[in-house]
């Protein structure tokens, strides 16, 4: 188990790096799913052997509104059908803290239940905001869980110029499940889950 890292220079270079991974070209992107909610792209990961995931989607509601729904905190657990437990583990200034979470089985228990420990941080960027997230290996495994690992990962959220009041949300999401698992079930779990996130979001908002 590592000890707890800097969270200045590893917030800075998540950042950095999710910012990157917003200016890859289109043409790099291939199509996995759409629904009337979101669309869902992969590419083969730079940082592991599966896919990185681009979802995008328009959310009507305010950029603070939707972040406070996405980023670690009492919203989240209320209306993620995957997300099972949140414990904040650690919390340090600047809006960074570690928190580790547990998730569901998927496709009929074929995905096992999975633990994650992150370290999560949430800025501004241009007109609205980023939060991002990076596993860490930290903590005791608890039972009956696979530890998985988030590369980096985040969710710009900006509000659309002609529509304030509605917000792009687009995320970039890299999930290694861990475990033996085929690939194809991981891919067509990540799709499924990354549209659904948008579907369940945007009913959560409604309430």
């Amino acid at each position: 188990m590592d000890p707890l890292p800097d969270a200045a220079p590893l917030a800075t270079k998540l950042r950095n790096t999710l910012v990157q991974y917003h200016g890859i070209p289109d043409s790099e992107w291939r199509v996995a799913k759409r629904t009337k909610d979101a669309t869902v792209w992969r590419k083969p990961s730079e940082e592991f052997s599966g896919y990185l995931y681009k979802a995008q989607g328009v959310v009507e509601d305010v950029t603070n509104r939707i972040v406070d729904h996405i980023r670690p905190g009492p919203y989240r657990l209320d209306w993620d059908s995957l997300m099972t437990t949140m414990d904040i583990m650690e919390t340090f200034e600047e809006n960074c803290c570690v928190m580790r979470y547990t998730t569901a089985g998927q496709l009929w228990n074929i995905i096992a239940p999975r633990e994650f420990v992150d370290f999560s941080y949430t800025t501004s960027y241009e007109d609205g905001l980023l939060t991002c997230g990076i596993s860490l290996d930290y903590g005791e495994v608890r039972p009956n869980f696979v530890r998985g690992f988030n590369h980096p990962c985040g969710w710009f959220c900006v509000p659309l110029k002609d529509y304030p009041s509605h917000s792009l949300l687009t995320g970039y999401i890299q999930t290694e499940l861990r475990g033996m698992l085929p690939q194809s079930a991981v891919d067509t779990a990540m799709s499924s889950t990354l549209a659904n996130f948008y579907s369940d979001l945007k009913k959560a908002l409604k309430t």
